[in-house]
């Protein structure tokens, strides 16, 4: 009886939005719905056998190909898929999903003493999501990766670091544990394959290959064969498993005089880094996963590109998610009215999101900013503890954000400090 309630209900949102319940086989049509409340998600990204699309303003979509699989997504949801039955109503239903989630590097996932540490942190603290690393700081990935191998990256990787060997098996179990599952990937920051293709590297005004405070090298972001690399990285993370891609490192060196391939202008920097995410959105939409990526916490305020080619009102049409790194310690120039960032870190948070928002015109499900859970660095060095990070999290649920993701770069999570 049950089910024949939920199915005339679903026949019922169908016809109410127009959509007749019975179809042609060559047609598909059907509704994207909020599972908790039935109501329909309006302009889901709907994947029909590879290829993507929205739903409109009603969650409905339609299609005159020949389909066998459904798949769909939207922020502040998990994605899902359904093979499509006869004679039946097509309604996708999406799960409500706000992510808590915990970093885990290169070294943090392939160390089962960590690993296991973050994971239980979903019995004591409601943790349930991690940001694995899948090409991290240094150019290493956290699995045997034929796209570096094929490249020359990993020949020129630094000295062997542990990695995962069956990367889809324990994605696999970490998604039975009800985990989502987030892979960063560093893009332009790539010593291994700036050596190992010279030419693709950024260079100072001597035309020297340069290097950062790391003395680590970059790639040039105007480089499309640097962009197909990162894609093809990106759809090995995605065929892996994980539910969402957030690309690190999107963005130009903050270092002035440096020569890149075309001239270093604002129009210039900004084209490329959009350019780069438009096009890792298409590359990445048979996989239905999300696409997210790192914004610095200044970007948020500075109306310009911050000359690193990231600028705000650009970022929303390529991603899902825009993750804002606002750690209190890295606003050296702290905001008005707010000089001592690490004093009142709830404002830094709260405020920023305020001002995302208010530029961008997006909601706040569209963001999950990174916060700090590590010694502050740059005013008082005062550990960031419980009081800290709760006043970080009660701002961002403040501004009705998808969750929000806990950086420290020894991925140590003490249980007793983060909430409950």
């Amino acid at each position: 009886m049950k089910k024949r309630r939920v199915l005339l209900y679903c026949v019922a949102v169908l016809v109410c939005i127009g959509i007749s319940p019975s179809r042609a086989a060559f047609e598909v049509q059907g509704v994207i719905v909020d599972e908790a409340t039935h109501r329909p998600i309006p302009h889901a990204t709907v994947t029909l056998d590879g290829k993507p699309q929205y739903a409109d303003a009603n969650g409905s979509f339609a299609s005159a190909a020949t389909v066998r699989i459904v798949a769909a997504r939207a922020p502040g949801y998990r994605s899902a898929s359904v093979s499509l039955k006869p004679d039946q109503p097509l309604v996708v239903s999406l799960t409500p999903f706000r992510a808590r989630g915990v970093y885990l590097s290169i070294y943090g996932v392939a160390t089962p003493s960590l690993r296991n540490a973050a994971v239980a942190l979903k019995e004591t603290n409601g943790i349930n999501a991690l940001v694995i690393d899948a090409k991290g700081d240094r150019g290493l990935t956290s699995y045997p990766s034929e796209a570096r191998e094929s490249i020359g990256a990993a020949a020129n990787a630094p000295s062997p670091a542990p990695v995962v060997r069956d990367m889809a098996g324990l994605l696999e179990n970490l998604h039975r544990e009800g985990l989502y599952l987030i892979a960063r990937i560093v893009v332009f920051k790539d010593d291994p394959l700036a050596t190992a293709h010279p030419e693709w590297a950024v260079r100072d005004a001597q035309e020297n290959v340069w290097r950062d405070r790391e003395k680590l090298q970059w790639v040039d972001p105007f480089r499309h064969e640097v962009w197909k690399h990162n894609l093809d990285v990106a759809e090995e993370a995605a065929r892996l498993g994980f539910d969402e891609i957030q690309f690190d490192y999107v963005r130009f060196p903050d270092a002035p005089g440096l020569i890149f391939s075309e001239p270093n202008t604002r129009a210039n920097r900004t084209a490329a880094i959009t350019g780069f995410l438009q096009a890792a959105r298409a590359r990445l939409a048979p996989y239905n996963v999300f696409v997210a990526a790192d914004i610095f916490g200044y970007v948020c305020w500075n109306l310009d590109d911050t000359a690193i080619g990231q600028q705000l009102e650009t970022l929303g049409a390529p991603l899902d998610y825009i993750s804002p790194m606002l750690y209190p310690s890295g606003f050296t120039w702290g905001l008005p009215g707010c000089t001592r960032p690490t004093a009142d870190p709830g404002q830094i948070v709260r405020r920023s999101l305020a001002e995302a928002q208010r530029r961008t015109g997006l909601p706040g499900v569209r963001f999950r900013p990174w916060l700090q859970a590590f010694r502050d660095y740059a005013f008082d060095h005062r550990d960031f503890d419980a009081d800290e990070i709760r006043a970080q999290i009660d701002a961002a649920d403040a501004e009705h954000t998808d969750g929000w993701m806990l950086w420290n770069p020894r991925n140590r999570y003490d249980p007793a400090q983060l909430p409950h």
